[in-house]
């Protein structure tokens, strides 16, 4: 309560001040004013009556200033009075907010982000409430998303490290024979944990604003036929047809050549990976007023409409089991998401429900002129 008071103090003693400097002001006044006006008057209404100027004019004013001095204490002792009960009044109005959000600012910094404050008016002190509010449930949700993302880490390291310690435990035991398949799956691992360092660092940079990209003007089709004859090979490997479907004549798009490539790049084998063996991906393309959409479909397991709205975050996976199966680290999409992002564009996943497949959309602002 110590803000409090002292808000209170400082409020009584500014209303004070004004009373006084009023009075002072006042007083000055009245006191260089009113004599001179009032004899003024009383010799234009007994300037005709001989002697009565003289003897009246002593008695008159000093009756004149007497009352003129009581009224003004009497009104400097109400201004006083009124100037302690505003100044309650006000301290109470502000400082109670003010001392709840002091309160719950001291909690959220000891580490209770869940800690909000009641928003009682509309006033400035409201506005500061309700962005208070915001603010915490800001930190709130970074906080969790520090949390699970250490634990997803954590979550995601735990595997290959098992893997490498079993199979060099056996190797150093003679339990195990250094034979080519053996070397094979340790460098796999090893290589899984260099793919999941690399996609948590271009993620941290992305998400950080730390990338530096070099926008220029880049030829849509041309990246797309480029991307998919990369793809072509694994994808046969499981009678996976890859399309490029474009209107003619695609204007360019402002990006990074590179980074949309690594966009492409997560898309395509997201849809490789999930979509059903003998079936086609789909890379589309399509201009629109002011952009350019890259549509990617599969014939995977589609996704609901709860999964379209998370599948964007870091370690989402729609089924856990079967997408650690197939290789992948669950952070593609969320570096994708970043990447576009700071590229001017937006992304956003499509689907008509489990087992229709899925749809991802890449808009890019298209090339001025």
């Amino acid at each position: 309560m110590r803000p409090a008071r002292r808000l209170w103090r400082r409020l009584l003693l500014s209303h004070l001040v004004v009373v006084a400097i009023g009075s002072a002001t006042l007083f000055v006044s009245v006191g260089l004013v009113a004599p001179a006006a009032f004899e003024s008057a009383m010799g234009h209404v007994m300037g005709g009556i001989d002697g009565m100027t003289g003897m009246m004019s002593a008695l008159v004013r000093e009756a004149f200033q007497e009352a003129v001095q009581t009224s003004l204490v009497l009104a400097i002792a109400v201004a006083a009075a009124a100037a302690i009960v505003v100044s309650i009044a006000l301290s109470s109005r502000l400082s109670g907010p003010i001392g709840r959000l002091a309160q719950a600012s001291r909690r959220i910094a000891s580490g209770r982000y869940s800690e909000r404050v009641a928003v009682t008016s509309k006033d400035e002190i409201g506005e500061l409430a309700q962005s208070f509010n915001t603010m915490a449930a800001s930190l709130e949700s970074t906080e969790r998303r520090r949390l699970q993302l250490v634990g997803d880490v954590a979550h995601e390291l735990r595997t290959p490290l098992a893997t490498l310690d079993g199979y060099l435990e056996g190797l150093e035991d003679g339990l195990i024979k250094p034979t080519d398949p053996t070397w094979k799956l340790l460098r796999g691992e090893t290589a899984r944990l260099s793919r999941l360092v690399n996609d948590l660092q271009d993620l941290w940079r992305a998400e950080a604003g730390q990338l530096v990209l070099r926008i220029e003007p880049v030829a849509v089709t041309a990246l797309a036929s480029e991307t998919i004859e990369r793809y072509a090979a694994p994808a046969a490997e499981r009678g996976i047809g890859l399309r490029l479907e474009g209107d003619s004549g695609l204007p360019t798009v402002n990006a990074d050549r590179d980074r949309l490539v690594q966009v492409l790049d997560n898309l395509l084998s997201n849809a490789i990976r999930y979509t059903a063996d003998g079936t086609t991906v789909t890379v589309r393309l399509r201009a629109a007023p002011d952009e350019v959409v890259l549509s990617v479909v599969d014939r995977g397991p589609g996704l609901t409409a709860a999964q379209r709205e998370r599948v964007f975050e870091r370690f989402y996976r729609a089924d856990p089991s079967r997408s650690r199966a197939l290789g992948g680290s669950g952070i593609g999409l969320a570096i994708a998401r970043a990447l576009v992002e700071l590229m001017g564009g937006w992304i956003w996943a499509e689907s008509e429900g489990p087992g229709a497949g899925a749809t991802f959309n890449v808009a890019l602002v298209r090339t001025a002129g």
